[in-house]
């Protein structure tokens, strides 16, 4: 059975081509590849989408900023209508956001944000719904790299 991929903001930075933020741009591009042909699930949790519209906010010149917004909304838009390989994690229910936020402070104690936070949960969310699948979290940093539980047999 193929794998379930959680895209981190690193990673969806480099896809999208947000200035200043995609030195590894050829890397993810050829991975992403190999995922698609392995025919691996590419899911976009909503503080990956969140975090990357901030951070091509924040970088680059008017016009880079503008072209990276307009390739970010595209993408994100047929990702919500299916038509690209990425499929956008559920929207949380008020239950779920009241779980994290009552958890969030000892994320906080240990410098995670919240974002990374939820990225985590959404992990922990998809082993417990696939435990035949491996389920993984794609990211460039070492913080959410280290996320990978193989099928359970």
């Amino acid at each position: 059975m193929s794998s379930i991929c959680i895209i981190d903001t690193s990673v969806f930075c480099n896809i999208l081509e947000v200035p200043n933020l995609c030195q590894k741009r050829d890397q993810v591009l050829d991975r992403l590849e190999e995922l698609i042909d392995e025919g691996a699930t590419l899911l976009l949790p909503l503080a990956t989408i969140y975090e990357t519209g901030n951070h091509i906010a924040q970088n680059g010149d008017g016009r880079e900023r503008r072209k990276a917004a307009e390739r970010f909304t595209e993408q994100v838009d047929l990702a919500l209508q299916g038509e690209n390989p990425f499929t956008p994690t559920d929207i949380n229910e008020e239950d779920e956001l009241r779980q994290w936020l009552a958890q969030f402070p000892d994320y906080a104690e240990q410098e995670v944000g919240f974002g990374d936070m939820s990225i985590t949960e959404a992990f922990r969310d998809e082993c417990e719904r696939h435990p035949s699948r491996r389920v993984f979290i794609w990211a460039l940093d070492e913080d959410l790299s280290g996320y990978d539980r193989h099928p359970q047999v």
